[in-house]
């Protein structure tokens, strides 16, 4: 780093800019390579390019230098990479030796030269002239050694430039992102933004992060969801309505959770859990298709997203699994037993129907490895959920668990005010008795209700789980920049 540092000061001292602001380009290196990329073993043209890049490989001789120049990436290309060649007899005995002094790999260099392809058939730019485009004082990781995943989430924008599989992460992210998008636009919905910043977090059993806005001089909470206000708008005419948004949650981080994530959401007016379950797997569906990966490979087997998709009954699922039968009606001491015999920890504050969904979590989930809405939970699941028809015990709410891993909710919602403030308020009790995950009792979310909200179903899905669905890595993979406990 010292070296580089001299060399950004001899070049200032020599009355150069190591940081010019004058540098444009007439081609990127894949227009290059698609435009020339034709040319044989040899051939030269008078074509001329101005052209710009990272340095990633150099190698100098004496009257001829070697550089690989690489692109920043695009929807369209992961990185290209091309060829500069610096001949004496080209760019003469002062350009060829600051080259070979000042350039250093990381650097990025401008350069306008004629296209050629070398002798050994590598298209290549013979440069005429060149210049610094912006000197690097901190050098590259090793191209040819795997930066381990620590380094790899610490250092992304090193390993965005080193590693091809960090850019293509990324350029498939906007294309899932964008692939949603469609999907949802051609099924009517229309696209909102809400607030980030909230007076009272719900929308889902979370505990929040806590700040404060000074204008106002009141506490403040991050989103949980994004729930409430989509179904606000809901009340007020929107028809089907979503949101692509952060959210934020205070609560554990591992392969699985991330204390910042995406989340899709989005409402469909006369909908229920069925109608939203289709349109989840339309769009999951749809990314596959996109990402030509209707087969996932994993160390479990294969998941096939082209056939039918299980809808599974969660305490049938449970009693499948434990080889005897559970319901809500199995008494408290025998849900007990088995947690105590596949060494569940149980809290006091759960109830019944808590636990049991806790066994199920514990016992079952991992083990659904085909797609599969996991369905008829206890009421306690969901307090926003409308009381399933057929038993007002339970929600009508699902899960979607593909690979042992939730990857998405959803649920004909709860319309009828008188309930909903009932079942908030409950909620608010809980939080007051100690539960950070309660919900908060939100008056504007229930004045917005009592105007009266369609039938409607709702469903959220997680953008990182999808992706780690069909890139087969953790979560911390799939988040360009997250978060890391500070190092020290």
């Amino acid at each position: 780093m010292q070296v580089r540092r001299d060399k950004r000061a001899r070049i200032l001292g020599q009355g150069g800019q190591p940081y010019p602001v004058d540098l444009t380009r007439t081609h990127t290196l894949e227009q290059v390579r698609s435009t020339w990329g034709h040319l044989e073993a040899g051939q030269e043209t008078d074509d001329e390019v101005v052209i710009g890049g990272r340095v990633v490989f150099v190698r100098n001789t004496g009257k001829l230098a070697f550089a690989t120049l690489q692109d920043g990436f695009t929807p369209t290309s992961n990185g290209e990479r091309l060829q500069v060649m610096l001949s004496l007899a080209e760019v003469g005995e002062y350009a060829l030796a600051a080259w070979k002094s000042d350039v250093d790999l990381g650097d990025f260099v401008w350069v306008r030269g004629r296209v050629i392809s070398s002798r050994r058939g590598e298209l290549s730019v013979m440069a005429a002239e060149w210049r610094m485009a912006s000197k690097a004082l901190r050098p590259l990781p090793v191209l040819h050694k795997d930066l381990s995943e620590e380094a790899r989430v610490r250092q992304r924008h090193a390993d965005l430039v080193v590693r091809p599989e960090a850019r293509e992460m990324v350029r498939q992210r906007a294309l899932v992102t964008a692939t949603i998008r469609r999907v949802l636009a051609e099924q009517g919905f229309i696209e909102v933004e809400t607030p980030t910043l909230q007076l009272v977090h719900g929308g889902a059993a979370a505990r929040p992060f806590r700040t404060h806005i000074n204008a106002f001089d009141i506490d403040m909470t991050l989103r949980i969801a994004l729930e409430l206000p989509l179904k606000r708008a809901m009340v007020g005419g929107a028809d089907r309505v979503y949101e692509i948004g952060r959210i934020f949650r205070n609560e554990g981080i591992d392969s699985t959770h991330s204390p910042e994530f995406t989340m899709l959401e989005s409402y469909m007016s006369w909908g229920s859990q069925f109608t939203v379950a289709q349109l989840t797997q339309d769009l999951i569906v749809a990314v596959a298709r996109e990402l030509d990966m209707m087969q996932v490979e994993t160390p479990a087997g294969v998941i096939d997203l082209s056939g039918e998709w299980a809808w599974l009954p969660m305490f049938t699922g449970l009693s499948e699994h434990l080889g005897q039968e559970v319901t809500l009606d199995t008494p408290r001491a025998e849900l007990e037993r088995i947690a105590a015999a596949h060494e569940i920890e149980v809290k006091p504050i759960w109830n019944d129907g808590k636990l049991a969904m806790e066994l199920f979590s514990e016992l079952v989930e991992k083990t659904l490895l085909q797609p599969t809405f996991v369905h008829d939970y206890p009421a306690i699941a969901q307090p926003l959920a409308r009381n399933h028809r057929d038993d007002d015990r339970m929600v009508e709410a699902w899960d979607l668990i593909i690979g042992g891993v939730e990857r998405g909710t959803g649920f004909s919602e709860m319309i009828d005010p008188v309930n909903q403030r009932q079942v908030l308020v409950e909620q608010a009790l809980a939080a007051a008795a100690g539960d950070p995950e309660a919900m908060e009792l939100d008056e504007d979310f229930l004045a917005a209700l009592e105007m009266g909200a369609p039938p409607m179903g709702g469903m959220g899905l997680g953008i990182d789980r999808v992706m780690a669905l069909f890139k087969g890595v953790g979560l911390r993979e799939t988040i360009l920049f997250p978060l890391l406990r500070p190092q020290g």
